[in-house]
């Protein structure tokens, strides 16, 4: 009796790593999905799993996620535990950059490592980690076929005028241009809108991806026209920890007038800035709706605002809108922001229902809206796991 494949999928941020497990039959089939955050600071784990099992969280030790790769020895420790007879045929990763080049899922070749290597300085606080990730992965399953899937791919149908910056045109021909990011999950939004919704999937969609890292995508038959994201991931909406847009005026300022290094002001924008900079309190929206003070309304004021003056400016990039969809953890939890960014914006036929928002039901607008306002969870592993279920199948013909 054949034992039916097994993929493995990890998606390494910042300070965390993603992980999920999954069956690979006809379509793939979840068996895990965890999550380990604060790496090498204060590393806490969380998993569920299959019925029958019970959820996991706890602590770390500092040795159990000084790294990614310490990381990932922990989280196949967990699945080992759980799985023991489990083999990963794949495994299946999420690079955030993946250049002009890549706008497909690629099998992970020297060849393709070395792009992705070069790759790094467009997206410092990312790709270097999704490297060492797949490293590591390579290390643990020398046998198992690894795939790499772009979060910059689903953007490569921009036009050329939603991809290119007033600057020289050999800055073009070098790489400096719009990419967009978190396309992993507009891919799975896409592909959600088509199975549930196919009218509107056909039509003109702003999905917002709403989370410690937040972008939107103006999609025209699921396909992305634009994004808020540019350059780098840092571009946009303000995040977490990061300012999204700003005026490279003020780079200026910091370096030649308060004499700051490049690096002082990247890590500022970055690490530094965003909710957290506004608020002085968190980055996490839910302290910050909790909080109820002046820094943390305002900060909640302006993510806000930004949502709100981006999703006009992409319905004018859409010719008009056919439905707004809220994912991410954010998008997909807070009824607060939901609300507070559907209010007054009747002009873009835009009429949220307050009850049904409430209740975190798919459809939140009203029967009269003459735009739909959804809520979709998205499911960036899924996505990941459905590019390893094909590239077995190819290798297996």
């Amino acid at each position: 009796m054949t034992k039916t494949p097994v993929a493995l999928t990890l998606n390494a941020g910042s300070s965390s790593l993603k992980f999920g497990l999954f069956a690979i039959e006809s379509t793939p089939v979840e068996m895990a999905v965890g999550l380990i955050e604060s790496i090498g600071k204060t590393p806490r784990l969380k998993a569920s799993f299959g019925p029958g099992m019970s959820p996991l969280a706890r602590d770390l030790t500092p040795a159990e996620a000084a790294d990614h790769r310490s990381a990932l020895a922990t989280a196949l420790s967990v699945l080992r535990a759980h799985f023991p007879h489990a083999r990963a045929s794949a495994v299946g990763h999420r690079v955030v950059h993946g250049g002009p080049s890549y706008d497909r899922p690629m099998v992970l070749t020297p060849e393709v490592m070395a792009e992705l290597q070069r790759l790094s300085p467009f997206a410092p606080i990312h790709q270097p980690h999704n490297l060492a990730g797949i490293e590591a992965a390579m290390e643990a399953f020398p046998d198992a076929l690894q795939v790499a899937c772009f979060d910059t791919a689903f953007h490569r149908t921009h036009p050329k005028v939603n991809d290119v910056f007033a600057l020289p045109r050999e800055y073009y021909d070098k790489g400096v241009r719009r990419y967009g990011f978190h396309g992993l999950s507009y891919d799975y939004i896409a592909g959600e809108l088509k199975r549930i919704a196919p009218l509107i999937h056909d039509g003109r969609v702003i999905v917002a991806h709403l989370g410690n890292g937040a972008s939107m995508c103006g999609m025209i038959g699921g396909r992305s026209v634009a994004s808020t994201m540019g350059f780098t991931a840092l571009d946009g909406l303000p995040m977490g920890t990061r300012t999204g847009q700003i005026d490279p005026g003020v780079i200026f300022y910091m370096v030649q007038q308060e004499g700051k290094s490049i690096d002082e002001v990247r890590e500022l924008f970055y690490s530094r800035s965003g909710l957290l900079g506004l608020s002085g309190l968190s980055n996490d929206m839910r302290a910050l709706e909790a909080a109820g003070t002046v820094e943390a309304n305002e900060a909640i004021d302006y993510f806000v605002f930004r949502i709100r003056r981006e999703l006009g400016g992409l319905a004018a990039a859409l010719g008009g809108l056919d439905a707004l969809v809220f994912c991410g953890g954010i998008g997909e939890n807070s009824r607060l922001i939901r609300e507070r960014v559907c209010e007054g914006m009747g002009w873009i036929g835009l009429e949220l229902d307050r009850e049904r928002n409430s209740r975190n039901d798919t459809v939140i607008s009203t029967d009269m809206s003459r735009a739909r306002i959804m809520a979709v969870p998205t499911n960036e592993e899924l996505v990941i796991a459905r590019a390893a279920k094909k590239f077995l199948e190819s290798a297996s013909t």
